[in-house]
């Protein structure tokens, strides 16, 4: 369960609370220092790391040629990082990692909107929601890499929050795997994420 005090300070503005908690609980992990690390379809045993300084060192070591995700949101590291030095320390931390993640999740779920023709049904949001989540897991949606493409804009009418049905079925949904996603090589530069503001500022 993500605290209240964090969702409001550090989550995207554009998402519900409600939203974001679901989102978390679909694809994320209650470990700020959790690291997934998979190749070629496969997932890599790595050691637990204790501190952020470990935790940053391991997505380094692994980050060539792997799908490596992070933290509360299960981020994808490396997107428009062009050397793996470059990836700091906020990556795993509860608030930065909040951010980024949750802005990144919305920037899809307007992408899937605009594939919709942007709804504006309450009722239509459970499907727009799966769909998002699948393209997260999966790094892709309609053959696009959704952590590449560009932000549609716009907004997403929201339900206040989904059914419990409606997250069991997206959990239950099958789409664990990420067996589409490109690994993120450290040379390829693309949309660089803006760590300037980590830190409270806004």
């Amino acid at each position: 369960m993500l605290d209240a005090a964090l969702i409001k300070e550090c989550a995207d503005p554009s998402l519900k609370p409600a939203i974001v908690e679901q989102f978390v609980q679909a694809v994320g992990s209650d470990d700020p220092l959790a690291i997934t690390v998979k190749s070629g379809g496969r997932l890599i045993l790595i050691p637990k790391p204790k501190t952020p300084e470990e935790a940053i060192e391991i997505v380094r070591e692994n980050i060539a040629g792997s799908i490596v995700r992070v933290g509360l949101t299960q981020i994808p590291a490396g997107i428009g990082v062009k050397d793996a030095w470059e990836l700091k320390v906020a990556l795993v931390d509860p608030c930065a990692n909040l951010r980024m993640g949750t802005a990144m999740f919305a920037k899809i779920l307007r992408t899937v909107a605009k594939w919709y023709g942007n709804p504006t049904r309450e009722e239509v949001f459970p499907q727009l929601f799966d769909d998002a989540i699948h393209a997260w897991r999966t790094g892709k949606f309609q053959g696009e890499s959704v952590f590449q493409t560009e932000d549609p804009g716009g907004a997403v009418v929201q339900r206040l929050a989904l059914e419990s049905d409606d997250v069991a079925e997206v959990e239950e949904s099958g789409y664990s795997e990420m067996p589409e996603e490109t690994p993120i090589k450290p040379d390829d530069a693309g949309i660089r994420i803006d760590l300037t503001r980590i830190g409270g500022q806004k």
